[in-house]
């Protein structure tokens, strides 16, 4: 594969995973994913907050909150539908669910994520979260790291 970057890219290494990575020279940030087009001063950038539910066979099957997770895809969903559901019925707040049960160490700050752009999260959680309106719930989302529920933030 030629391993010239578009301009305004540059690879690395990580230390902790030993994986590469690009840095955008223009903003000053990174992603996993090999940049296809050009680095550029301005991006479009999304706010999202999400509540994670991991798996056995999902790529870190462990947590915050769990040392070894072994429930099955089918349990996750299961349990990401009973969240949306309370959700969607007002019984209980995508935050106040997030900072209780997500499995990612986002729970901390009510499953908030920040900023980010294209490029810097997995392939389908990137897709879900670009596709929804600021205020708007996704349905369950797959990803390597297990199954989300997103909410649109900014």
């Amino acid at each position: 594969m030629d391993d010239q970057l578009p301009a305004g890219w540059e690879k690395r290494i990580s230390r902790k995973s030993g994986k590469e990575y690009y840095i955008n020279l223009c903003t000053k940030k990174s992603q996993w994913y090999r940049p296809t087009k050009p680095a550029e001063e301005t991006e479009e950038v999304v706010q999202c907050s999400h509540l994670l539910v991991k798996h056995k066979d999902c790529r870190r099957p462990s947590s915050w909150r769990q040392e070894k997770i072994e429930r099955t895809k089918e349990e996750a969903i299961t349990i990401l539908k009973g969240y949306l559901e309370q959700i969607e019925s007002g019984e209980a707040g995508f935050s106040e669910l997030a900072t209780q049960y997500s499995d990612c160490s986002s729970a901390k700050n009510k499953g908030d994520l920040g900023l980010f752009g294209r490029g810097q999260m997995q392939k389908p959680f990137e897709d879900a979260a670009f596709s929804l309106e600021v205020g708007e719930l996704s349905d369950i989302v797959s990803t390597d790291s297990g199954y989300h529920i997103i909410l649109r933030t900014a």
